[in-house]
């Protein structure tokens, strides 16, 4: 129970009288008579003693119509349908007469009556009491003053659809109905002089439950907003009582004599008689006598305070109706009761210091967190003032989010007050709102502090509860010199970068930081190795190396003996050992062993693996003086050349520098440098070995025995020995014409005609040999031309008499019809046609034919090929062979093929092709 005296009162409410602005400012006044009221819609329903209805709306325009004969007695505005219920008298006597009307519909002007029936339960004629309406429109209550409640079901609106029974029947009066919509339940509650009780009516029962032994009088009960759960609430004398449909909730002791109780948007308004005001009536009517004083207040039942009291003089009715409280009163005058907006309504409190009370009308108003963020600086500002520093850090906190860090940080580095702002620190890192300066300066507290233990617990939460930056945590520690927690967070976050360079740099631990390497994934372990390799093969070369031999062929993580024999083993990483070259630049001995494993393991590893080797080898090899040891060496050497995995320039150059005459000779070959490799021997002046490599790479270039001959031409010694052997391949090869050969041992002195004479005397026996033949070729071709043109001669000029007897397919004797050809055949009509290709060409001569056509074509086609002519003409060594041979082809001439056209048939006399035509495409003739 909550005492009434414990409230604070404020002021939250303006009260004004009510102008009537269409009377120069006057007062406005209220018709007389009231008898009923209520709100909604947009407007205020009134009801008067002669039965009129008045409708007030917000810009004081009075309207109203004639409801009933007598009197109006209650109404029931419906808040979501433009429905108005009321009750009242058309004739003399207990006749209550209950009218529903639609207010969008209009009948002569005035709203449309859809129904009418009377209210009597049973026969007994009774006077109405209160009255209710569920918003779906599907339920009306009608309480009496006998005790009997009627309940209407169905569509009220309409007679048909909707029936009547008396739901509750008893001796007390009615003094209370109120409907309450909760999910698919509907209930009824009921309020008499002595009891409250509830009413099921979704079940079809309609069970009935008692909640209260203790009553109200009229006027004196309301429903909450849904926000409030939809409570019904009592108010009796000594205290207000709240009830859910299946018990009574919270109670306040509000004291007094109730004579109307609303509920509107949170607030509870009670109207009570003023202590000196006579007695209650026997009914707990709300009539009051014309010189009763009242009391009007609201209750803010959440935050537990008074928002507004005052006295007034008898009021009719409190309706609640655009935003604001309307009270009518007796004398024809009309006040109201205006809220104060949220933030007036703080700064009142403010005034006072009532900070918690402001926090809860901010929430109860549902003021942005904006807002309530502000009234928490307020309040941690008053409480700082105060010296509260402890109270005032726990509001700042709450501010976390909307007001700016610094502003709570500068107030508490001014006063040297580490703990609370390490507080606050806190939270702003468990909010994750802390930025890097924040994790700086709290990680500072905790070292200025000493405080080992706060320190642990905040770099040692669980992963899940970490709100800061690790990595700015790890910066602040190492330059504070907590080495062993920065590790300890580097580890636990993975940040291996801050790890590997916190034990290296700062604790010198090497052997450490090799060992967490090795246990990180292929990835990281890789770039770590590349960037701090250096460092680690400096001081720690043997582990290094393992390491890197792991990395480069199948690296694992390694892990405990435990965890290798739980886990399956994952893929194989490997890195690309050439990348890991430049950290051996110092250890040439670990360099050597390390490639010598990577090329044992992975033959196929990059080429700059077997340059790099093959470097260090030549470099053994050009130093060793032990010719063993040096043999050894140089069989090392070669096998890397011949491995075929170093890049040919490089390892070229390489011998060169080092002077390795076996490499180099290998590479030249192996590159076909021929010209190379003699020019090798020449500048050494090797003469057998020049000769040598002509024997052996002349049939791949042939130009190594002219440069041999100019070679030996140039020594002023006796080279006649090689000078005849060269002159012997030249000869046996035709490869210089003789001229050139002369002209070039023409510089020669020491070399005499005796050296060429053999040569020249064979070099001039076979060309006249080759000119007695070719002359003889020509006079065989002579005779064949002139026997051809003679024949042609004779085509033309004579007829071609046929005198085959037989086919000359079948070798049958010929019958007609036949087939004769200008070639001497001739053949059965169906002969040829089962075995000629063409009807225009002979069988029998069609395969010569076609190889002449066929030459003739190729002949044609390679005329045009300019490039290759050009190339083969410079690459032979006799020219004039070439030139011969492409004119012979016609490469010089234009050339014209004329063929017949497809089926052609000659005539007896028609023989005037070309010469070419006649003699390779004969023309078939039907006899």
């Amino acid at each position: 129970m909550a005492a009434f005296l414990q409230w604070r009162r404020f002021v939250f409410f303006d009260k004004e009288t009510v102008k009537d602005p269409a009377d120069n400012g006057k007062n406005f006044v209220v018709p007389v008579g009231i008898s009923a009221c209520d709100s909604g819609r947009g407007h205020i329903v009134l009801g008067d003693m002669e039965g009129q209805i008045w409708f007030l709306t917000r810009s004081l325009q009075l309207t109203s119509f004639q409801a009933y004969k007598l009197r109006v007695t209650h109404l029931y505005q419906l808040k979501q349908h433009s429905i108005l219920v009321s009750v009242g008298q058309d004739e003399q006597g207990i006749n209550p007469l209950v009218k529903v009307w639609n207010l969008d519909k209009r009948d002569s002007g005035n709203p449309l009556c859809t129904r009418i029936f009377p209210a009597i339960p049973g026969n007994k004629p009774t006077e109405v009491s209160c009255l209710s309406v569920h918003e779906n429109l599907n339920f009306m209550a009608i309480g009496f003053t006998d005790g009997s409640v009627v309940l209407t079901k169905g569509d009220i609106t309409r007679d048909r659809h909707s029936k009547t029974l008396t739901l509750h029947e008893g001796t007390c009066p009615i003094t209370g109905l109120a409907f309450r919509q909760g999910g698919k339940l509907t209930h009824l509650f009921v309020a008499t002089l002595e009891k409250v009780q509830c009413y099921t009516l979704s079940v079809k029962e309609y069970p009935r439950l008692e909640l209260d032994v203790h009553g109200c009088a009229l006027r004196c009960s309301a429903l909450t907003d849904p926000s409030q759960d939809s409570q019904f609430i009592v108010a009796g004398d000594d205290c207000v009582y709240l009830y859910q449909p299946d018990e009574r909730g919270p109670c306040f002791a509000f004291d007094g004599h109730k004579l109307l109780a609303h509920w509107h948007r949170g607030y509870l308004l009670l109207l009570t008689r003023d202590t000196k005001s006579p007695n209650k009536s026997e009914f707990g009517s709300g009539e009051t006598s014309p010189s009763e004083r009242q009391i009007l207040t609201i209750y803010d039942l959440d935050n537990k305070f008074i928002a507004y009291s005052a006295a007034f003089d008898d009021i009719i009715d409190v309706l609640a109706e655009w935003g604001s409280f309307y009270i009518l009163t007796r004398d024809g005058k009309m006040s109201v009761l205006q809220e104060k907006d949220t933030q007036t309504k703080l700064e009142m409190l403010f005034k006072k210091n009532l900070f918690v009370m402001a926090i809860n009308l901010a929430k109860s108003q549902h003021l942005d967190s904006d807002g309530l963020s502000e009234i928490f600086r307020q309040y941690g500002d008053h409480l700082y003032v105060k010296g509260d520093h402890d109270g005032a850090v726990q509001q700042y906190i709450r501010t976390i989010g909307k007001l700016e860090p610094s502003y709570v940080i500068r107030k508490f580095l001014d006063a040297q007050r580490i703990h609370n702002l390490t507080a606050y620190l806190q939270a702003l890192h468990r909010q994750s709102l802390a930025n890097a300066d924040h994790t700086t300066l709290l990680l500072n507290c905790y070292t200025k502090l000493k405080d080992s233990s706060k320190l642990e617990e905040f770099i040692k939460s669980s992963e899940s509860e970490v709100h800061f930056d690790v990595e700015i945590a790890i910066k602040v520690l190492r330059q504070a010199g907590y080495h062993s927690h920065a590790v300890f967070l580097a580890e636990r976050h993975t940040h291996h970068e801050w790890y590997l360079k916190i034990q290296l740099e700062d604790l010198k631990n090497y052997q450490e930081a090799l060992r967490y390497i090795g246990r990180l994934p292929f990835e990281q372990a890789e770039s770590n190795m590349k960037r701090y390799g250096k460092t680690l093969m400096h001081h720690v070369p043997d582990g290094t190396t393992l390491l890197l031999k792991r990395l480069c062929t199948d690296y694992q993580p390694s892990r405990d003996s435990a965890d290798r024999d739980s886990l399956e083993r994952g893929s194989a990483n490997k890195a690309n050992s050439e990348e890991f070259i430049p950290i051996f630049a110092n250890n040439p001995r670990e360099l050597r062993a390390f490639l010598e494993h990577m090329i044992e393991v992975e033959p196929l590893s990059p080429q700059g693996v077997y340059d790099t080797l093959l470097e260090l080898r030549l470099q053994d090899w050009a130093h060793e003086q032990d010719p063993e040891r040096k043999k050894i060496l140089q069989g090392a050497a070669l096998s890397l050349l011949t491995s075929d995995n170093t890049v040919f320039d490089k390892a070229l150059v390489l011998c060169q520098m080092h002077n390795f005459k076996e490499g180099v000779l290998y590479l030249y070959e192996k590159g076909k440098l021929y010209q190379q490799i003699m020019h090798y021997h020449m500048q050494n002046e090797e003469y057998g070995k020049v000769v040598e490599a002509c024997k052996r790479y002349g049939q791949q270039e042939a130009c190594l025995w002219e440069q041999a001959l100019g070679y030996f031409a140039r020594k002023e010694e006796d080279c006649k020995t090689y000078i005849s052997e060269v002159l012997q391949h030249i000869d046996r090869n035709n490869l210089m014409p003789p001229l050139l050969v002369v002209q070039t041992l023409a510089h020669n002195s020491t070399a005499t005609l005796s050296v060429i004479k053999d040569y020249l005397i064979n070099k001039l026996q076979r060309e006249s040999q080759q000119i007695e033949d070719d002359e003889q070729k020509i006079r065989q071709y002579r005779e064949e031309t002139a026997q051809l043109r003679s024949e042609i001669q004779e085509l033309r000029t004579s007829a071609k008499i046929f005198q085959k007897t037989k086919c000359s397919m079948c070798n049958s004797p010929l019958e007609l019809p036949s087939v004769h050809f200008l070639c001497s055949h001739s053949f059965h009509q169906h002969c040829f046609e089962s075995y000629a290709e063409s009807d225009a060409e002979c069988p029998t001569c069609t395969p010569e034919n076609r190889k002449v056509m066929d030459m003739l074509r190729a002949q044609d086609q390679k005329r045009d090929l300019h490039d290759h002519f050009t190339r083969q003409l410079r690459c032979s060594n006799d020219g004039f062979s070439v030139v011969a041979d492409y004119f012979g082809r016609g490469v010089f001439n234009k050339l014209t093929l004329i063929t017949d056209p497809p089926g052609g048939k000659v005539g007896a006399g028609s023989l005037e092709a070309d010469l070419q035509r006649d003699l390779l495409i004969h023309t078939k003739r039907n006899v």
